[in-house]
């Protein structure tokens, strides 16, 4: 294993820092490719034909051109519509993103769960399929909002985001019948945790979960013993220009170099 190979992290936008930055904690020295597609985004708005063409011929792209040890699907939408395609076409370890509705189970007391996601990632049968498996027992709330994703791409841009407007975009998952029960909040867009401060502003009384440390644990298992650079390199790679200016916040995250595909 070349200790310089990196690990690959894609997105459709910036969301996926929020898996990089568990990870980052874990394996510092690890060689990093984030991988956005700005040309594609946002995913939550396109169909699963779409995104199960596009993804797995981007990765593919992307695997060619910087060798990577390991690729993470840093994004719920495009894992829970194409994992599976992705793992077909690639010959290096894959790791997806699961919204994290087990912990979310074992943590509520009310037995009311809410699943905020994009609108492609809630109406997936994957998400019902683990509902069936961990959350039986529950009552499970799914809301699908573009506009989170695009307040938290704002907000790394270093916009000031409104508690107002996140309060707008959630309080439709809160007005479902028993939404008023939910006291646990899964956070199923790898985008949403990067507002976790002002989801906490909006609804104090009710706990996030979100898959990143898992996600972090995973790929710190799967790359045990493996050599690393003393001195890592951090590279952001967009498919188009991106729309707000991003190289400071990326910079925050250990990503000096940008590039564009």
């Amino acid at each position: 294993m070349d200790p310089e190979s990196p690990i690959l992290f894609f997105d459709s936008g910036v969301g996926g820092l929020s898996v990089l930055q568990p990870t980052r904690a874990i394996l510092p020295n690890a060689p990093i490719v984030y991988a956005a597609d700005s040309a594609g985004f946002p995913y939550g708005k396109r169909t699963e034909a779409e995104l199960a063409a596009r993804v797995p011929a981007l990765l593919g792209r992307m695997v060619e051109r910087f060798r990577p040890r390991l690729a993470v699907i840093a994004c719920n939408t495009a894992s829970t519509i194409a994992l599976d395609h992705v793992r077909a076409a690639l010959d290096i370890p894959v790791v997806g993103t699961v919204p994290a509705i087990k912990p979310a189970a074992e943590l509520s007391k009310t037995r009311v769960i809410g699943v905020l996601g994009t609108e492609a990632t809630v109406r997936q049968p994957y998400v019902d399929d683990l509902t069936t498996r961990f959350a039986a027992d529950c009552t499970v709330i799914s809301h699908g909002s573009a506009d989170l994703v695009e307040l938290a791409e704002a907000k790394l841009a270093g916009e000031m985001i409104s508690i107002q407007a996140i309060h707008e975009a959630i309080a439709p998952m809160i007005a479902q019948p028993e939404g008023e029960k939910i006291d646990v909040m899964v956070l199923a867009c790898t985008h949403f945790p990067l507002l976790a401060e002002e989801i906490v502003a909006a609804f104090p009384s009710i706990v996030q979960v979100d898959g990143g440390p898992g996600i972090a644990r995973r790929i710190a298992y799967l790359t045990q013993g493996q050599p690393w650079p003393s001195h890592p390199i951090g590279t952001a790679v967009f498919t188009a220009p991106p729309r707000m200016p991003l190289a400071s916040a990326l910079a925050r995250f250990g990503l000096d170099e940008v590039q564009e595909l």
